[in-house]
């Protein structure tokens, strides 16, 4: 599903973010992806949804080589990949529901499927009864569940999380990583950036370390 052979990535004026990074995803895995600050976890992240390309070495998303896409096939890739951000991206002046849709839009469904699809979603993870809300109107925890929503709506392949249970309270990471769940059993592969030691070691799945831009461990946690 997902391959690295010896990715570089170096910003300009900076030294590498990444460097000589090997790595082999298969369908359906859970991964968790940690490190401290500065240790590269974003630049890949960034690297697996097409937002930058690797200095050199290569890299494969579903059968389809990263380095050689044309820019053009770049939003064809991301049909296939959902994006959690570390703050959210949500469109203050746009409703719940509107901010789950684009994702459906922007793959040409129509409004009455959208509309249907998107309340599926939204009451999947209570919800509902905010569809109409801006999200200046929700609490952090709910802010964090539409844009989970705005990632799986279309079911994607792939699943990234930047950091999703930053600064939420107990509660609501637990939904949080419940819903993540779900999709994985589901059939997503689902990779997880996170500095949560706690929620690594609850969840008991694969984790990759990352320490100055080198993967410095890469194991199953018991």
């Amino acid at each position: 599903m997902i391959q690295l052979h010896n990715v570089y990535m170096s910003y300009q004026g900076d030294g590498a973010a990444l460097s000589n990074v090997t790595l082999k995803i298969s369908k359906g895995e859970f991964v968790f992806l940690t490190g401290v600050s500065g240790a590269g976890k974003s630049t890949l992240m960034k690297l697996l949804y097409g937002a930058l390309r690797p200095t050199r070495g290569q890299l494969v998303i579903d059968s389809v080589n990263i380095t050689k896409l044309p820019s053009s096939q770049v939003p064809f890739l991301r049909r296939k990949i959902g994006v959690v951000f570390q703050d959210f991206k949500l469109l203050s002046t746009r409703s719940v529901l509107e901010n789950v849709a684009l994702t459906l839009e922007v793959m040409g469904w129509g409004k009455k499927d959208i509309n249907r699809r998107v309340y599926h979603v939204l009451k999947q993870m209570g919800m509902e009864q905010k569809i109409n809300s801006t999200p200046l109107r929700l609490s952090g925890g709910e802010q964090q569940r539409v844009a989970l929503a705005r990632a799986l709506v279309n079911e994607p392949k792939i699943i990234l999380a930047d950091e999703p249970t930053g600064n939420l309270d107990e509660e609501s990471k637990e939904k949080v990583l419940a819903i993540l769940k779900e999709a994985n059993v589901r059939g997503s592969t689902v990779i997880v950036a996170t500095h949560d030691r706690r929620l690594i070691e609850n969840c008991h799945k694969r984790l990759i370390v990352l320490d100055k831009g080198r993967i410095v461990e890469d194991t199953n946690v018991a």
